[in-house]
């Protein structure tokens, strides 16, 4: 019996070392506990992140995809090489992919081979906030945003810059915007010179606007551009209730607005039943609230009628589509009234002929 006693005894004691220890490493971890003032994350131990931006659980669940999620809330790690900006060398901005406050520049980016986004240092602001991470018996300093208080990775001391920091960031905590022109010109003391125009064609004594959202708006305004008819394109965001939103406001998907493509048009060279066809053949209309890549209501596929006849030809074409069998799943697509029209900023225009591209980069 004593034998059995001290195995039992034993074995408790193992359990309540290994459970203290459990309890510990949430509470100064990640936790599903209830919310913390001054948090983002759930469970920080109470401990004020500086944070501004506050929202449960159930609602960050709800604004991010799972990944971000898992990551950013529940303190995740994406796995090495899987992230979208491990071998992404664009130039511009990482925004907080919780609530969009500005993170890294990317000249502060570089290769540190792990398989994660690396960064020298963050923006100054403070842009994070660091905390004791004493989770999976390791002690390591976790980086956490400074806005919102969300996990976005671990800062190390093996750096290559002068103050040896190495700030590993998942990509999925992060959300890129490029530079404007000057910024991209890498510090050059004025703007580049704009091209001279190409003389314009006499334009028609009667045009038509057209508003469409399927996803990123620079290859969708591309695609339109090339389109026989078309006569101008213009990026820009509607469909939510934000006045003047600027494209951090809208990367939050807190905004209701989505990414969206005014597109001005000869109806005596291309009707709007057929603009509409085209729409559809640009995105893939099956997807809800997202293309590609891109997750958000932002990313919806939408299209904002101007008037009854608009209407009537949109849901016409919509019927077809659903009718054709030419896709296996349900048409997702909104068709809704327009409402105010926000210009992007300057930037976003004609993006991909301006940079010669034929990806959106994300």
């Amino acid at each position: 019996m004593a034998a059995r006693t001290k195995i039992v005894v034993m074995a408790l004691c193992i359990f309540l070392g290994w459970a203290g220890w459990t309890g510990l490493e949430a509470l100064l971890h990640c936790s599903p506990k209830a919310k913390t003032a001054g948090s983002a994350a759930d469970g920080t131990g109470g401990q004020d992140m500086g944070a501004k931006v506050t929202k449960t659980k159930k609602e960050w669940k709800a604004a991010l995809t799972p990944e971000q999620y898992d990551v950013m809330i529940q303190c995740g790690t994406e796995p090495p090489f899987s992230g979208k900006y491990n071998d992404f060398w664009g130039k511009g901005t990482y925004f907080c992919a919780a609530c969009g406050a500005p993170l890294f520049d990317s000249n502060t980016k570089y290769d540190h081979g792990t398989g994660w986004p690396s960064f020298t240092s963050p923006l100054t602001g403070p842009a994070v906030d660091t905390k004791d991470d004493i989770s999976h018996f390791t002690h390591r300093i976790e980086v956490r945003c400074a806005t919102c208080g969300a996990h976005l990775g671990h800062v190390f001391d093996d750096g290559p810059g002068p103050d040896g920091k190495h700030y590993c960031i998942n990509s999925a905590a992060l959300r890129f915007a490029p530079f404007d022109a000057a910024r991209r010109d890498a510090g050059a003391a004025t703007p580049p010179t704009p091209q001279a125009a190409t003389p314009a064609s006499p334009r028609p004594a009667a045009v038509e606007t057209a508003v469409f959202a399927a996803g990123c708006f620079w290859g969708v305004e591309y695609k339109f551009g090339q389109v026989p008819g078309v006569l101008e394109t213009q990026v820009g965001y509607t469909g939510g209730l934000t006045k003047n939103p600027s494209y951090e406001d809208v990367c939050t998907d807190a905004t209701g607005h989505a990414e969206a493509i005014r597109v001005t048009f000869d109806p005596t060279k291309i009707n709007y039943e057929d603009l509409v066809r085209k729409f559809f053949s640009f995105h893939d209309p099956t997807q809800l609230n997202r293309q590609g890549p891109d997750v958000g209501t932002q990313y919806r596929s939408a299209i904002f009628y101007r008037d009854a006849v608009q209407k009537t030809a949109a849901e016409k074409v919509r019927a077809e589509m659903e009718k054709s069998g030419a896709l296996r799943k349900r048409i997702v697509t909104d068709i809704v009234p327009a409402g105010e029209f926000y210009k992007a900023e300057e930037y976003h225009q004609q993006y991909y002929e301006k940079n010669k591209i034929k990806s959106c980069g994300f």
